[in-house]
């Protein structure tokens, strides 16, 4: 008898959303962090942004001849803001009074501490399920 039962969607145990303090200068009326709703990514979700951020660069000396480069700032960003729930990123109201018109932009004007940032960066992509920053990545391949 096959087990293929276990294999069907209806058994597939579903990551549920989590909430993580993205930055220490929002806070609520008793000076706390407010809590951020963050959901997972999906692998196609993921895809999309890799691919909406890789781009062709030419190789040196070699005309005509192209390779892909990914803009690993941008995919980081775009990852982050697809994984925010709450706040709702792409609200026009929340971007003009940052004066911004981009989720991406919205997210560094609202966490606008260097530390914090990459501290939500490295915890999206900790959920995620990248165990690896791409940072690390980075770095990695310099050496």
């Amino acid at each position: 008898m096959s087990n293929l039962n276990r294999f069907l969607k209806s058994n597939k145990i579903q990551k549920e959303n989590t909430t993580f303090p993205a930055t220490k200068s929002l806070t609520d009326e008793q000076g706390n962090a407010l809590e951020w709703v963050i959901k997972p990514l999906t692998t196609k979700e993921n895809e999309d942004i890799r691919d909406a951020c890789t781009f062709e660069v030419p190789v040196k000396g070699k005309a005509n001849m192209y390779r892909p480069k990914l803009n690993s700032s941008l995919y980081l960003a775009k990852m982050m803001v697809k994984s925010v729930v709450e706040p709702n990123l792409y609200n026009a109201e929340l971007q003009d009074s940052y004066n911004v018109k981009t989720p991406e932009d919205l997210l560094k004007e609202m966490i606008d501490d260097p530390g914090e940032y990459n501290e939500f960066a490295s915890f999206i992509q900790n959920f995620n399920g990248f165990n690896t920053t791409l940072e690390e990545k980075v770095e990695e391949a310099k050496n």
